[in-house]
This record gives structure tokens, C-alpha cells and sequence, in this order.
């Protein structure tokens, strides 16, 4: 019987090799998980392709192949965060037979939902819609992230639920006033089920108002 050749260390096909193999199923959904635990874990000071592709794998080289740099792939991580609040958002807004302080209250319960479970994400997201360099599909995905308040308000003035006047100018308050409860939660100055606890009478201020009925 001839025997067989040995395999140097070197062969890529010796069960010792040490070589990280180019590709991974699906890389990009890999690699924005792992971004995304980074940013929980760490901050996203730690973000660095070369070290996700070492947490997940594969070779330094092929994060390439989805995103050019690290700012590509915070582009994407914020993306996919505004994607995430927008079908949370938008399953809220269709719920049928609501009333107006009903359906604002599902969406307020939603969108403070996303923040306190993704504090660090929701940071990164506003950071990143603010960049003269984002995608032209991250902004309309922040637009959209604002439309289904925008359709609420614009059907409620419809309806004659809410005063007339601008509507973007309506959204915003609205907005702002579910952005300051989560605000105020990331600072640590409003505990999560404190907020949530009391999202209703929030929510009834924010459309009665405070003066005296």
C-alpha cells in the first residue's frame, strides 16, 4: 500500500490550518448583529470591521464586500434600526376602532418601546440622520419614521379632533414630547416602568392640555 502524503501545516486544507474562510452565508446579517451587540456592549467607539470579522469568522478582508468603511456600516446599523421602529410604528398605527387618544397612546407605547429596549441604537440613529454624508435611504427612512405620526395628525384634523394649523408643526410637538420621556430615561432621570406606567395620562395631557376643564 502507498502511503499517504503528510499535509504541511500550511496545506488550507489541513484540519490545523488557522485561515478564516472569505465567506458566510448570510455576512451582512452577520456582521450587523454582532455591530449591534458591540454597541450594547461596548459603545460605538468599538465598532471596527476587522474586529467583527474576527468575532464572527470569517476573514478581515470580507466585510469589505457590504460595507467600504466603518461609517458604511454605521449607515447600516442605523438603518436597520429605523426599519425596526418603523414597522413597530407603523403596526401601532393600523390597529382599526381606535380612538385618537387610543391610537396615539399605541404609538407612544411603541416608539417608547424601541428606545428603552434600544438606548444605544436610538442614539446612534439620531446621530447618524443628522450626517451630510448619510444615504438617501436613511432619509427616507426617517422621514418615514415620522409619518405615521404625520397621518395621525393629519387624519385627527380631518376628523375635527385636534385644532387646525400646521401639521408638521402638530407632529413635532407630539414627537418631542415622546422623544423627551425617552430622553429622559437614557439620562436615567425617569425610571423605564415609571414611564410606561404612566404613558396614558401622558399622553391625555398632551392632547387636553393643562389648563383647568
Amino acid at each position: 500500500m502507498v502511503p499517504m502524503p503528510r499535509m504541511s501545516p500550511s496545506s488550507p486544507s489541513s484540519p490545523s490550518s488557522t485561515s478564516r474562510p472569505y465567506h458566510h452565508g448570510d455576512l451582512r446579517a452577520a456582521l450587523l448583529k454582532s455591530a449591534e451587540r458591540t454597541l450594547r456592549e461596548k459603545g460605538v467607539g468599538a465598532l471596527s470591521l476587522r474586529e467583527l470579522a474576527r468575532d464572527i469568522g470569517v476573514s478581515h478582508a470580507a466585510p469589505g464586500r457590504h460595507f467600504k468603511d466603518k461609517q458604511a456600516l454605521l449607515d447600516a446599523l442605523a438603518l436597520d434600526g429605523y426599519e425596526r421602529l418603523n414597522q413597530a410604528l407603523g403596526a401601532a398605527a393600523e390597529q382599526p376602532g381606535l380612538t385618537l387618544e387610543q391610537r396615539m397612546t399605541a404609538l407612544a407605547r411603541a416608539y417608547l418601546g424601541f428606545a428603552v429596549e434600544n438606548p444605544e441604537l436610538l442614539e446612534l440613529m439620531f446621530a447618524r440622520k443628522h450626517d451630510p454624508d448619510s444615504s438617501a435611504q436613511l432619509a427616507a427612512a426617517v422621514d418615514e419614521s415620522l409619518g405615521s405620526f404625520a397621518r395621525m395628525m393629519a387624519d385627527a384634523q380631518e376628523r375635527g379632533e385636534i385644532i387646525q394649523g400646521d401639521p408638521e408643526r402638530l407632529t413635532m410637538v407630539a414627537a418631542a414630547s415622546l422623544h423627551g420621556l425617552a430622553a429622559l430615561i437614557a439620562s436615567c432621570a425617569l425610571e423605564a416602568e415609571e414611564a410606561l406606567a404612566g404613558l396614558d395620562e401622558h399622553v391625555h395631557l398632551l392632547l387636553h392640555g393643562l389648563k383647568p376643564r
